[in-house]
Protein backbone atom coordinates (compact mmCIF):
# COMPACT_ATOMS: atom_id res chain seq x y z
CA UNK A 1 0.00 0.00 0.00
CA UNK A 2 1.52 3.33 -0.98
CA UNK A 3 1.38 6.65 0.85
CA UNK A 4 -1.50 8.02 -1.25
CA UNK A 5 -3.72 5.08 -0.41
CA UNK A 6 -3.00 5.48 3.30
CA UNK A 7 -3.73 9.21 3.17
CA UNK A 8 -6.95 8.45 1.33
CA UNK A 9 -8.13 6.03 4.03
CA UNK A 10 -7.39 8.20 7.09
CA UNK A 11 -10.24 10.71 6.49
CA UNK A 12 -12.68 7.84 6.07
CA UNK A 13 -11.59 6.35 9.37
CA UNK A 14 -11.84 9.77 11.05
CA UNK A 15 -15.34 10.30 9.66
CA UNK A 16 -16.58 6.89 10.79
CA UNK A 17 -15.22 7.26 14.31
CA UNK A 18 -18.04 8.13 16.70
CA UNK A 19 -18.05 11.72 17.82
CA UNK A 20 -18.16 12.23 21.60
CA UNK A 21 -21.46 13.39 23.01
CA UNK A 22 -21.23 17.09 23.83
CA UNK A 23 -24.85 17.39 24.95
CA UNK A 24 -24.15 17.59 28.68
CA UNK A 25 -21.42 20.19 28.22
CA UNK A 26 -23.84 22.29 26.17
CA UNK A 27 -26.53 21.83 28.83
CA UNK A 28 -24.10 23.09 31.48
CA UNK A 29 -23.34 26.25 29.51
CA UNK A 30 -27.09 26.75 29.03
CA UNK A 31 -27.68 26.27 32.77
CA UNK A 32 -25.05 28.91 33.51
CA UNK A 33 -26.82 31.35 31.20
CA UNK A 34 -30.20 30.42 32.68
CA UNK A 35 -28.88 31.43 36.09
CA UNK A 36 -29.65 35.03 35.11
CA UNK A 37 -33.33 34.09 35.34
CA UNK A 38 -33.30 31.21 37.83
CA UNK A 39 -30.34 31.63 40.16
CA UNK A 40 -29.73 28.03 41.24
CA UNK A 41 -29.22 26.54 37.75
CA UNK A 42 -25.51 27.32 37.84
CA UNK A 43 -25.22 25.12 40.94
CA UNK A 44 -26.93 22.28 39.05
CA UNK A 45 -24.53 22.91 36.15
CA UNK A 46 -21.39 22.64 38.25
CA UNK A 47 -22.61 19.41 39.85
CA UNK A 48 -23.17 17.94 36.38
CA UNK A 49 -19.70 19.13 35.32
CA UNK A 50 -18.13 17.34 38.30
CA UNK A 51 -20.05 14.15 37.46
CA UNK A 52 -19.06 14.11 33.77
CA UNK A 53 -15.45 15.24 34.24
CA UNK A 54 -12.95 12.57 33.19
CA UNK A 55 -15.42 10.54 31.12
CA UNK A 56 -14.60 11.81 27.65
CA UNK A 57 -11.75 12.78 25.38
CA UNK A 58 -9.22 15.30 26.67
CA UNK A 59 -10.69 18.26 24.80
CA UNK A 60 -14.15 17.58 26.26
CA UNK A 61 -12.73 17.16 29.76
CA UNK A 62 -11.16 20.59 29.35
CA UNK A 63 -14.67 21.98 28.85
CA UNK A 64 -15.84 20.44 32.11
CA UNK A 65 -12.78 21.84 33.85
CA UNK A 66 -13.47 25.25 32.27
CA UNK A 67 -17.08 25.08 33.47
CA UNK A 68 -16.08 24.15 37.00
CA UNK A 69 -13.57 27.02 37.09
CA UNK A 70 -16.19 29.38 35.64
CA UNK A 71 -18.55 28.52 38.49
CA UNK A 72 -16.04 28.96 41.31
CA UNK A 73 -14.38 32.07 39.88
CA UNK A 74 -17.82 33.54 39.16
CA UNK A 75 -18.90 32.80 42.72
CA UNK A 76 -15.82 34.58 44.04
CA UNK A 77 -16.32 37.59 41.74
CA UNK A 78 -20.02 37.70 42.60
CA UNK A 79 -19.35 37.63 46.32
CA UNK A 80 -16.81 40.45 46.08
CA UNK A 81 -19.08 42.50 43.81
CA UNK A 82 -22.05 41.85 46.10
CA UNK A 83 -20.12 43.10 49.11
CA UNK A 84 -18.94 46.14 47.17
CA UNK A 85 -22.53 47.13 46.37
CA UNK A 86 -22.53 48.62 49.87
CA UNK A 87 -20.21 51.31 48.54
CA UNK A 88 -21.93 51.46 45.11
CA UNK A 89 -18.93 50.24 43.09
CA UNK A 90 -20.35 46.72 43.18
CA UNK A 91 -23.17 47.49 40.75
CA UNK A 92 -20.89 48.03 37.72
CA UNK A 93 -18.86 45.02 38.84
CA UNK A 94 -22.01 42.87 38.80
CA UNK A 95 -22.67 44.02 35.24
CA UNK A 96 -19.07 43.17 34.34
CA UNK A 97 -19.57 39.74 35.94
CA UNK A 98 -22.64 39.14 33.77
CA UNK A 99 -20.69 40.08 30.63
CA UNK A 100 -17.79 37.86 31.75
CA UNK A 101 -20.11 34.88 32.22
CA UNK A 102 -21.82 35.38 28.86
CA UNK A 103 -18.47 35.60 27.05
CA UNK A 104 -17.15 32.46 28.71
CA UNK A 105 -20.31 30.53 27.84
CA UNK A 106 -20.29 31.70 24.23
CA UNK A 107 -16.61 30.77 23.88
CA UNK A 108 -17.42 27.38 25.38
CA UNK A 109 -20.34 26.79 23.00
CA UNK A 110 -18.13 27.74 20.06
CA UNK A 111 -15.38 25.36 21.19
CA UNK A 112 -17.88 22.53 21.55
CA UNK A 113 -19.23 23.10 18.06
CA UNK A 114 -15.68 23.01 16.70
CA UNK A 115 -14.90 19.89 18.80
CA UNK A 116 -11.91 21.50 20.51
CA UNK A 117 -10.94 22.55 24.03
CA UNK A 118 -11.74 26.10 25.13
CA UNK A 119 -9.01 28.65 24.59
CA UNK A 120 -6.90 29.18 27.72
CA UNK A 121 -9.08 27.34 30.27
CA UNK A 122 -6.82 28.45 33.15
CA UNK A 123 -7.56 32.15 32.78
CA UNK A 124 -9.47 34.12 35.38
CA UNK A 125 -10.63 36.52 32.69
CA UNK A 126 -12.35 35.62 29.44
Amino acid sequence: MNENQTAHRDPVVAESAPSPDTTMAMVIYALYLASFVVGFTSLVGVVIAYVYRGKGPAWLDEHYRYQIRTFWIGLLYGTVAGLLTLIVIGFPLLIALAVWLIIRCVKGFKGLQEKRAPDNPDTWLV
